[in-house]
């Protein structure tokens, strides 16, 4: 009887293995990744260990809860606010629309490169201008008027770009000044208070009719909604 195996065995030719990617090129991967990260976190971080920590705080005098079904009437189909329709900013306190001898004037900020750059009063698009909320206070006049501007991560701040032109709002100082040209009258504010608040807080919308004061609004930290930060000015006079 034959005993011949049946099967034979061929051992093949060991598979040549893959070349991996130098360890340096993963190392520089992880390096530009951390490095984007605390590029974009860094304003952000900076803005509640140091900034948050130079400004008074106001208690919002309006509890979330009441802002609830306003502001989820608010949101567009995607499930986002759009902060650039500056009537949704005070949802229960919403602006005039009034009826003013002018309807647009212009502001400029020396410090932060800010010049002549348009207002729109009871405005809605804050991609466009500057919005003067309806209803508060106009330039030159004894009351507040309270001016809205966008802000984004201030890596991005431009002078004329008003979807990013209050980012470095946080950066000025008391005694900084602000100009207005309203009406072909110039008026110049000097920078006296800065105060960050929740966005529920009607506190920035307060009229105080002793004297002329200006109000600028942006976001705060920049690049995000979490807070107001309110920048108060008052008219100085020759």
């Amino acid at each position: 009887m034959n005993n011949m195996a049946l099967y034979q065995y061929i051992k093949s030719r060991p598979k040549t293995p893959r070349k991996r990617l130098p360890r340096a090129v993963s190392t520089i991967c992880m390096s530009l990744g951390a490095g984007l990260l605390v590029w974009v976190l860094w304003p952000i971080i900076s803005f509640l260990l140091v900034s948050e920590s130079l400004f008074a705080s106001v208690i919002g005098p309006v509890p979330d809860a009441s802002l609830a079904p306003v502001v989820l009437a608010a949101v567009d189909s995607k499930n986002a606010v759009d902060y650039t329709n500056a009537n949704i900013w005070f949802p229960t306190s919403p602006q005039k629309k009034v009826v003013t001898p002018v309807n647009s004037y212009t502001l400029s900020i020396p410090k932060l490169k800010i010049k002549n750059v348009s207002v729109s009063i009871a405005g809605d698009d804050l991609g466009k201008a500057l919005i003067h909320y309806g209803g508060t206070g106009l330039p030159g006049e004894y009351g507040t008027a309270v001016v809205f501007g966008h802000s984004t991560l201030p890596q991005f701040f431009s002078p004329t770009n008003y979807k990013t032109i209050f980012s470095l709002l946080p950066t000025l100082k008391i005694q900084d000044e602000i100009y207005v040209m309203y009406d072909g009258v110039e008026y110049r504010y000097i920078v006296y208070e800065m105060v960050v608040t929740d966005p529920t807080d009607l506190a920035p919308l307060e009229q105080h009719f002793d004297d002329s004061y200006l109000t600028l609004i942006t976001c705060v930290p920049p690049g995000t909604y979490w807070k107001r930060l309110n920048v108060r000015a008052r008219l100085e006079r020759i």
